[in-house]
């Protein structure tokens, strides 16, 4: 099939299109021209159905030589701009490889996983435990200096947070987050300087052929490794809630993920009230004036683990 062939084929998924319509449209108006583009630069042709998200549109692709991959674009922001960078630095261990990338547009040529996900696994449990393995390898490396830090999206926290949080329309939520807010002030100085994917949940990681599991889709930012807790807790919920105790069943999610990736409990709890923070903040910004009931659920049982 010729590249001309594909881009008469190659139609914006109407799903995309809707999820991105006010926010991207350009980006969107862009896109036949921009994959044909990326076909034709790294020698590609299309091999399946489109896969999107709330963030990208990925197409399982050939190369040259045959080998199956898969071409992500996406629109280029703050958080992904340092996809691949973070990628390659991580170098493949217990992440997806990247076989090209154009920095300038956040596209990225990536090995093609196998379609299932570590939230497949039917085990609590044993998902959370692969998890934390996979945590532990990621955090073991240092990260690039170009990365967004820590320190500073801390710093930018707790100056908004005092204005910030009195929107909210409960008051004993105003004081959950203020509760929050002082945790997180406690850890002001110990940001650190690790290699984050700040997304790390079980939708994140697929099987594959070369390691059992691989994580994709990276956030990339510098700093402390226990800021990366949030994600294991607030996804997999249902599992959470089936026990019938849900607070008993956050603590020891929690507990497994501290213990698996040797983190000091009450620098994660932390750590994790100040990601809490983050997302007030996010929902307040858009127009939001509660805190999600997880949320509520995750901080109120954290708070009455620290030790």
């Amino acid at each position: 099939m010729s590249k001309g062939d594909q881009l008469r084929e190659f139609v914006v998924p109407a799903g995309l299109r809707e999820l991105h319509e006010e926010d991207a449209k350009h980006w969107l108006d862009a896109l036949p021209e921009l994959t044909t583009g990326y076909l034709d630069q790294w020698s590609l042709q299309l091999d399946g159905e489109p896969l999107y998200g709330a963030g990208s549109l990925v197409l399982p692709v050939r190369r040259r030589d045959a080998t199956a991959a898969m071409l992500k674009l996406q629109p280029l922001n703050d958080e992904n701009a340092g996809e691949a960078l973070a990628l390659r630095t991580w170098d493949g261990d217990g992440v997806v490889l990247v076989l090209e990338d154009d920095p300038a547009t956040g596209t990225i040529l990536l090995e093609r996983l196998q379609p299932r996900m570590l939230s497949d696994v039917p085990d609590d449990q044993e998902a959370t435990q692969l998890l934390a393995e996979l945590l532990t390898r990621l955090s073991a490396v240092q990260a690039p200096p170009a990365l967004r830090k820590l320190e500073d999206l801390t710093a930018a926290m707790l100056d908004e947070a005092p204005g910030q949080i009195p929107r909210l329309a409960d008051r004993d939520e105003q004081n959950l987050v203020r509760r929050c807010a002082a945790r997180l002030a406690e850890l002001v100085g110990e940001s650190g300087d690790r290699l984050l994917h700040w997304d790390l949940h079980y939708d994140n990681v697929m099987a594959a052929q070369r390691e059992p599991w691989l994580v994709i889709d990276p956030k990339p930012l510098a700093g402390n490794p226990c800021f990366e807790l949030f994600p294991a807790l607030n996804n997999r919920w249902d599992d959470l809630v089936a026990t019938g105790d849900l607070a008993k069943a956050i603590r020891r999610r929690f507990d497994l993920m501290v213990d698996v990736a040797g983190l000091d409990r009450d620098r994660a709890i932390g750590w994790t009230l100040g990601r809490i923070l983050q997302n007030v903040l996010w929902d307040l910004e858009d127009g939001e004036r509660g805190v999600e009931p997880a949320q509520v659920a995750i901080a109120r049982a954290l708070m009455n683990l620290r030790v």
